[in-house]
């Protein structure tokens, strides 16, 4: 962990999938319907898990090969939508010591909000469903004209909770929310227990990198001590 001083936070954002909730198990068979439905065999949870960060485009040129404009993709992606909205949290839950972190946090009166790519009609209709409903504010991809890596939405989640974005943290689990989370002024905390697609985090240029969500607290104990 980095010992790079940084100042106490007034909140804590999060990514969703695959840095506060580990969806991948759902999101996995959610693609391999599609295969299985059309007689194919599953693709390998390896293969799959770390591109559920990725959504359908990731899960879609995985599971099949193919990519946007493609003559097959849009069909194969409402279906994979479908398929996913029928069972989004049938295996999906935190990450172990998410829930002891979010009780620190508010203990330390610190706010803590998500902010995440996914569509807001996913994303409303996970949250309470995995035990995130008191969350601060919930920014999604499409509640701002521009999705991560742009920093409108790290951005927007500041201004809902009523704070300067230098007064925020923001963890992830993908390059883009490092990026985004620089472009909007924030402390940028990579989670390396997440899924991280297929590059190193050590090259996202994060503030920080942690291993477990834990590990946020040690950060804030850090910060005060500094």
């Amino acid at each position: 962990m980095s010992t790079f001083a940084q100042s106490t936070p007034r909140a804590v954002l999060f990514d969703l999938d695959g840095t506060l909730a580990d969806t991948a198990p759902d999101l996995a068979a959610a693609v391999n319907k599609l295969r299985t439905d059309r007689g194919l065999a599953p693709a390998p949870y390896e293969t799959l898990r770390p591109l559920a960060s990725h959504g359908a485009r990731g899960l879609i040129g995985a599971a099949f090969g193919i990519a946007p404009g493609h003559d097959e993709y849009e069909p194969l992606r409402l279906a994979f939508l479908d398929n996913y909205t029928a069972a989004i949290a049938d295996k999906s839950t935190l990450f172990d010591d998410v829930e002891p972190l979010l009780s620190q946090l508010r203990l330390k009166s610190i706010q803590w909000g998500v902010v995440t790519n996914k569509a807001a009609r996913l994303t409303d209709l996970l949250i309470p469903l995995i035990g995130l409903g008191h969350a601060a504010c919930v920014i999604s991809g499409d509640t701002t004209p521009h999705p991560k890596p742009h920093p409108a939405p790290l951005l927007e989640a500041a201004r809902r909770i009523g704070l300067d974005a230098a007064h925020c943290w923001y963890v992830g689990d993908d390059l883009r929310d490092m990026q985004a989370a620089k472009a909007a002024g924030m402390f940028a905390i990579a989670a390396a227990w997440g899924y991280c697609g297929d590059s190193d985090p050590t090259t996202w240029e994060a503030d920080c990198i942690i291993d477990s969500p834990l590990g946020i607290i040690e950060l804030i104990a850090q910060s005060v001590a500094d």
